[in-house]
């Protein structure tokens, strides 16, 4: 009997090479200490600033009331963080530096490569939502119990919509540019709807900040879980991003 010692080389599985990728990406987004910043201490800093005092005006005359506005906003503003900027940072920066390209030389698919992120701008959401959500019922929120459900969908829809545009930005963009342009959409986009509500905004300006993904996320969020309801509207909008965006994606995203 011959032993057949011949090596029997093949890739894993695709579970276990989006799994690989996706701990990948989150190890690198996790020993960035600006993104840390950006995407668990700004928010956490700003709801508990935001519901203490009356620094900048959201509406509400006491603590809950400032809560039931300021935590779904802050969890928005944690999605753009994580699902727009840093993705986009990061995905400008792996093109600049070849290893997008290189990426292609393993037996990782481009579908692995964005299951991989995707899994872990999700992971970190999930913890983000989870804090801010926990602190915020410490501090005395008491969302409706059916908005806590809904919350889920509703991140999921905005995480998509926000994903694909900073995918898009990063893979038509110089890495300079994408750096640039996604901390200056982060100033406007957190600005616009989201830190500050949309009914705070003058009336002529309201319906277009409500075309904003950040902001129809933050709505939609505040609605969900004040009084237990879907905005139809705010989720279309969300929708009609990822669709465009994605599309765009799939045309025009460089790997190189």
């Amino acid at each position: 009997m011959t032993l057949d010692v011949r090596p029997r080389a093949a890739p894993a599985s695709r579970p276990r090479r989006v799994l690989a990728h996706a701990r990948l990406e989150l190890v690198m987004l996790l020993r960035n200490g600006e993104q840390l910043l950006l995407t668990v201490v700004l928010p956490l800093g700003l709801l508990v600033a935001l519901a203490l005092t009356d620094i900048i005006d959201v509406g509400g005359s006491t603590r809950e009331e400032r809560l039931a506005i300021v935590v779904p906003g802050m969890v928005a503003l944690a999605v753009l963080s994580t699902s727009f900027t840093a993705l986009a940072i990061q995905t400008g920066f792996e093109r600049r530096y070849g290893v997008l390209r290189r990426i292609g030389t393993t037996p990782l698919t481009r579908s692995d490569v964005l299951g991989g992120k995707s899994l872990a701008v999700l992971t970190i959401e999930t913890a983000q939502v989870l804090v801010l959500s926990g602190v915020g019922a410490a501090m005395g929120w008491r969302p409706d119990p059916v908005g806590l459900v809904l919350m889920v969908p509703l991140v999921l829809v905005g995480s998509a919509a926000l994903a694909t545009l900073a995918l898009l930005l990063a893979g038509v963009a110089r890495a300079e540019a994408t750096l640039a342009l996604a901390n200056l959409a982060y100033l406007v986009l957190a600005s616009a709807g989201v830190v500050i509500p949309v009914e705070k905004a003058p009336d002529g300006v309201q319906p277009f900040l409500e075309l904003l993904p950040s902001a129809a996320l933050a709505e939609s969020l505040r609605i969900a879980t004040m009084d237990g309801s879907v905005n139809g509207y705010l989720v279309a909008v969300l929708v009609v991003w990822a669709t465009l965006a994605g599309a765009g994606v799939s045309r025009w995203f460089r790997w190189e």
